[in-house]
């Protein structure tokens, strides 16, 4: 992974005189003296590749000693946190990893900080923070605790903010972030082709997550990129449906919404399959009508093209598929309030979203798509009333030309997965 190159990008986009300060993630607590396992912020991981806590970063590209402008600050060597919990991250191994070449005790931040922050070369103090505009969270952050604290440290200054920055870079990716990327797709696909060989009638949503964690595991995944939805009947109609406890019943239908994170890098996958290995009539009916929008939304996954783009045009297509299925006719269409289109009762999500770094690495609506961009396609159908949901998605890797399927293989039609389940 290119580190180096990562912060030179973000540098290059600095203005003149001013410093951006990172703060690494911290420990968050589960119950007891217990913690959850640690996971980097993934802006700092960008930038550093370091997956510690207690650690900062300062970025100063005008600063006249050179030594100064990229510093690294990690947390000093503890003796009784080496025993109880392992070997420490030291300065060597730091500078290794991250590519920065000073590397000190994060007791130093704050001093160094200062000798910048007043010495001319860092007026404006660059901030950052997590911006997903549908994104709500009643707990405080360590990055709002932090830029909080630096606010207050230096109230003359000024101060900008990273994140769209970083939010424009990290929609592209390099080479590295595609193979470890595809590594991630590779093993939620393994998952998947596992359960499509132990599903069936009489288990629980919960059996078929252990499955697939099961083989996360064996493939050396951090775990699950978001909370897994193994959704059976009419729990497929709740978008974000994560309890993943009930009995699977011969005759439905069952929605995986999985991925794994591998080095740190997501995967999204969502496949609908048959609990008894075979589709009604009907559940045919709804899947082909699904499948058939997906495909033709995955050729608008080329340079220029844009989400909005993809979330209009399957909202128009899937309403011609939802009145040949029965939903609704040409003349209720006709009828609706346009506030209120008919088809948003059967489909109330976007289509597409970056991934990378986190499932959700941008939303941005309006950007026009780039080689080296990985996005999802991911449509569905919702009939509550008949327990009834299906989703289907992939991962597509942008390039000068088709999209490049991070799933290609996996079974999608719909006698493929009979074949597979039946095997």
């Amino acid at each position: 992974m290119s580190y180096i190159s990562n912060r030179a990008n973000l540098a290059a986009q600095l203005p003149s005189k001013s410093v951006a300060v990172f703060t690494a993630n911290e420990l968050m607590p589960r119950n007891g003296d217990e913690f959850f396992p640690f996971r980097q912020q993934s802006d700092f991981y960008y930038l550093t590749g370091i997956d510690a806590e207690n650690a900062f970063l300062l970025i100063a590209p005008d600063y006249p000693d050179e030594s100064m402008r990229e510093i690294l600050f990690i947390e000093p060597y503890d003796e009784v946190k080496v025993t109880w919990q392992g070997e420490m991250l030291d300065a060597q191994q730091a500078s290794e990893i991250s590519g920065v070449k000073t590397v000190k005790g994060s007791d130093a931040f704050w001093m160094t900080l200062n000798d910048i922050a007043f010495s001319g070369y860092g007026d404006i103090i660059y901030l950052n923070s997590y911006e997903y505009p549908k994104y709500e969270c009643t707990v405080e952050t360590i990055q709002q605790r932090f830029n909080k604290l630096v606010k207050e440290r230096y109230p003359m200054h000024q101060f900008g903010r990273t994140a769209p920055i970083l939010n424009a870079l990290r929609m592209v990716k390099s080479d590295d972030e595609i193979k470890i990327t595809q590594q991630a797709c590779n093993i939620t696909a393994k998952a998947f082709r596992r359960c499509l060989e132990t599903v069936k009638p009489g288990m629980y949503e919960y059996e078929v997550q252990a499955e697939i964690e099961y083989i996360f595991k064996r493939n050396n995944a951090t775990g699950h990129a978001y909370a897994p939805i193994i959704a059976g009947g009419k729990n497929a109609c709740c978008l974000h449906y994560s309890k993943n406890q009930s009995l699977l019943h011969d005759g439905d239908l069952l929605l995986f919404d999985i991925g794994c994170e591998y080095r740190n890098y997501s995967s999204d996958l969502s496949r609908t399959i048959p609990v008894n290995g075979t589709f009604t009539p009907r559940q045919r009916d709804f899947y082909n009508a699904v499948l058939r929008v997906m495909k033709e939304i995955t050729q608008l996954y080329r340079p220029g093209h844009c989400i909005n783009e993809i979330n209009e045009t399957t909202h128009r297509l899937m309403e011609k598929e939802m009145i040949q299925l029965g939903l609704f006719t040409e003349e209720d269409v006709k009828r609706q309030d346009p506030e209120k289109p008919l088809e948003r009762k059967y489909l109330m999500h976007g289509m597409s979203h970056h991934i990378g770094l986190d499932v959700h690495d941008s939303i941005d609506k309006f950007k026009p798509f780039a080689p080296g961009m990985i996005l999802t396609c991911e449509p569905g159908i919702y009939i509550r009333e008949e327990g009834i949901g299906i989703r289907i998605e992939n991962d597509l890797l942008i390039t000068e030309g088709d999209p490049i399927n991070l799933f290609e293989g996996l079974p999608t039609e719909i006698e493929e997965i009979e074949a597979a389940m039946q095997r």
